[in-house]
């Protein structure tokens, strides 16, 4: 088996099949990788040289690796020539997860794949939590948490809770989870995928290769209200459920939707459940109102109550940089949305909360910044980081802003200039590479310089 790209997925792909009795043939084009993996004792080729796949069974592909757009990698193209199949970690974890042992279960194990444009990080993170916290075994995979080669075998009933990228579940060829969830779509990874149509094509096949028991499909854009249609057989069919934030949904399915923060479930033409979502710290605004029905729709199919989903909503903290909340002093709330590194996301972000300081900046995404003014009503002043920091303030008109460049005099000012009831909110709307080597590390260094300005 030769495995291409030796990152976090391939390593732990090139370790699963070691253990499983394969012969793993490892190669990455980066020299510190490949040491990586020669002192683990794996078996070094050079993949893309003539004759490398002579005795191959399959080749198993890292995800940021490109297999057809915008051109193929060349090991990849040497496999088709040599009628290789190519597949990935996710494929080989769909093929392999159900064992004979299974047989002996009395409730056998789940898993939930996420996949969509935005929020599948914060929906797969709360599905598992939703989980954990009503005592059902479950395990956090895939494009977030372990690699999905890592873990355990799930035992009696548990589940496994898989986030998956477009680079995932466009070349796996097993795709068959109980329960599969599409978020939303939005343009992204365009040049990857040949186009929006190329990518919802990746996103769609969590969907049609398999055909999941149970899709909880978001019917907000046109792409989420086709796959709904698709899948289901009408109106009835409670295999599909629906999910909305910001409109109500009706007819006689299954459906679950957010209007003015109140989550609501439907079935069979009447509710069956209802949550408060604004008093729900952990997740703050519209967008994550979506991501919350797609969570709770998702662990109804697993027979959890609608009154311990809602517990477990009030335990949710979110995740690291991503609507974090970092500190509150003084009536003035410090929130972390490192992670909101493009103008839809930070639009998002804005649209949240109230009256908000916002600490803005870094390295510029095409497109231009115009995408962010239904958010500015919100900002009472922001504060503009980045090596581009007046630059990018030329891209908020009507908007006060303060050229800082550094974190460190960003958080000073929004911190000795807040009111309270006010928002110091961390949503850039660019890449952090102009300073830092992440949005973590950029989200980490904001939460750090704030416990030292609240210190001081």
């Amino acid at each position: 088996m030769a495995v291409l790209g030796l990152g976090r997925s391939g390593l732990s792909a090139a370790r699963a099949l070691r253990e499983g009795g394969a012969e793993p043939l490892c190669w990455d084009d980066n020299a510190a990788a490949r040491g990586r993996a020669e002192a683990e004792g794996f078996v070094l080729r050079e993949l893309a040289r003539e004759g490398a796949f002579e005795g191959v069974a399959r080749l198993v592909v890292s995800p940021g690796i490109p297999h057809l757009y915008p051109a193929p990698n060349p090991v990849i193209a040497r496999a088709w020539e040599a009628g290789v199949p190519v597949d990935n970690d996710i494929g080989l974890f769909f093929r392999s997860v159900a064992t004979p042992d299974w047989e002996m279960f009395d409730v056998a194990p789940k898993v939930v794949a996420v996949t969509g444009s935005n929020g599948k990080s914060t929906t797969s993170a709360l599905i598992h939590h939703l989980l954990q916290h009503a005592g059902r075994e479950s395990q956090l995979a895939g494009n977030i948490g372990r690699g999905v080669l890592d873990i355990d075998p799930p035992g009696e009933g548990g589940v496994v809770v898989l986030e998956l990228s477009s680079y995932q579940t466009d070349l796996a060829r097993a795709l068959t989870p109980d329960v599969g969830v599409f978020t939303n779509l939005t343009p992204d990874h365009l040049d990857r995928h040949g186009g929006l149509g190329g990518y919802f094509a990746a996103k769609r096949r969590l969907f049609s290769e398999g055909g999941p028991d149970r899709c909880v499909i978001g019917v907000d854009e046109d792409e989420g209200r086709y796959l709904a249609n698709q899948m289901g057989e009408g109106p009835t069919d409670d295999r599909v459920i629906r999910v909305s934030s910001g409109r109500k949904l009706s007819g006689p399915g299954w459906m679950v939707f957010a209007r003015k923060g109140f989550l609501t479930e439907w079935r069979k033409g009447r509710q069956v459940g209802a949550i408060d979502l604004r008093e729900m710290r952990g997740l703050p605004g519209a967008h994550n109102h979506q991501n919350a029905c797609a969570a709770y729709a998702a662990v109804r199919t697993l027979g959890l109550a609608p009154r311990v989903v809602e517990a477990g909503f009030r335990s949710f903290e979110g995740l690291p940089h991503r609507s974090q909340i970092v500190a509150e002093a003084g009536g003035v709330t410090y929130v972390n949305d490192s992670k909101a590194t493009n103008v839809d996301s930070a639009v998002k972000a804005l649209l949240a909360f109230g009256r908000i300081r916002w600490i803005c900046g870094g390295l510029m995404k095409e497109g231009g910044l115009e995408g962010l003014a239904p958010g500015f009503g919100n900002v009472a002043k922001a504060y503009v980081i980045g090596r581009e920091a007046a630059q990018f303030a030329l891209g908020l008109p009507g908007v006060e802003a303060d050229i800082c460049t550094d974190m460190e005099t960003a958080v000073a000012r929004a911190t000795a200039e807040a009111q309270p009831g006010e928002v110091v909110l961390l949503a850039p709307a660019a890449a952090s590479f102009d300073q830092y080597d992440s949005f973590e590390a950029r989200g980490a260094d904001f939460t750090a310089r704030v416990q030292a300005a609240l210190e001081a």
